[in-house]
């Protein structure tokens, strides 16, 4: 366990390490899926800009499981309204049947429909596709729609997500599992000369078909650190069960390849 341990974290280090040729400028206003709740907007990276985030993720149940997921993250945007990227989860836990382990890979593509305007908010649509390949992925694939709307108000914005997965539920892996369905409704506030943002949240979601609807409430933070690196830190925890709770910390970092810049400003 501990060779994995120290060969996850290595592989992590390394990624921090690829050189950067150009920088480019990270919007720390952003929410990512996950990060630093679980609520995200409805914007995506600029064209051309690769984002590297690494989020860590502590979870405690009720019944004395405990939990750590670290999952490293490449998102790109490839068009101006499209992004694309790749997660890869490793999980650590106390729990005997689960185990440690690769969740298996998750590919996801974002289109930002429209910015706000005319009184309407702004649209995405999301969708992730979680491969069976690691111990802790499960045997099928499963794939995930999310839509979402931000809506601004000034230096205050709300945010609602709605997601239903179309897997085989009795093929879903031990970790990092998707919903059958998922909802949040999320409200952030600009703070600090527009480098700190705090983030409000409650969701619902039902695991798997005939399951109780399980609530749940958090609170985040992010900050830009840099003009180029963001820090965030989250606090979850059950409405229905108060023993249940997590907490998230994360880095990104947001940058360009000189190479794949368009030539001539096009």
């Amino acid at each position: 366990m501990l060779t994995f341990r120290s060969a996850a974290l290595a592989a992590v280090l390394w990624l921090f390490g690829i050189p950067a040729l150009a920088h480019a400028q990270i919007d720390y206003r952003n929410l990512d899926d996950e990060r630093p709740v679980q609520t995200e907007d409805a914007y995506v990276i600029e064209r051309y800009a690769f984002e590297l985030m690494l989020p860590t993720f502590y979870e405690a149940g009720r019944l004395g499981s405990r939990r750590w997921l670290v999952a490293p993250e490449m998102a790109y945007g490839i068009l101006s309204d499209v992004q694309v990227g790749v997660k890869a989860p490793f999980a650590f836990t106390n729990e005997t049947l689960t185990g440690d382990g690769f969740a298996g890979p998750r590919l996801f593509a974002l289109y930002n429909f429209n910015t706000e305007g005319g009184g309407l908010p702004a649209f995405l649509l999301r969708a992730d596709l979680s491969l069976p390949f690691g111990a802790l992925a499960g045997d099928t694939p499963q794939f995930t729609l999310k839509g979402v709307a931000t809506r601004s108000w000034g230096l205050t914005r709300a945010h609602l997500n709605v997601s239903r997965n179309f897997g085989r539920e009795s093929g879903r892996g031990a970790v990092e599992a998707p919903s059958r369905w998922f909802g949040s409704l999320a409200v952030d506030r600009t703070l600090y000369r527009q480098s700190l943002l705090f983030i409000g949240e409650l969701t619902l979601q039902q695991n798997v078909q005939g399951a109780s609807v399980a609530t749940a409430a958090g609170v985040g933070v992010r900050y830009q650190w840099t003009p180029t690196i963001v820090l965030d830190v989250g606090f979850a925890r059950s409405i229905d069960n108060g023993a249940d709770h997590g907490v998230t910390v994360g880095v990104s970092h947001a940058f360009a390849i000189a190479g794949l810049l368009p030539r001539g400003g096009r």
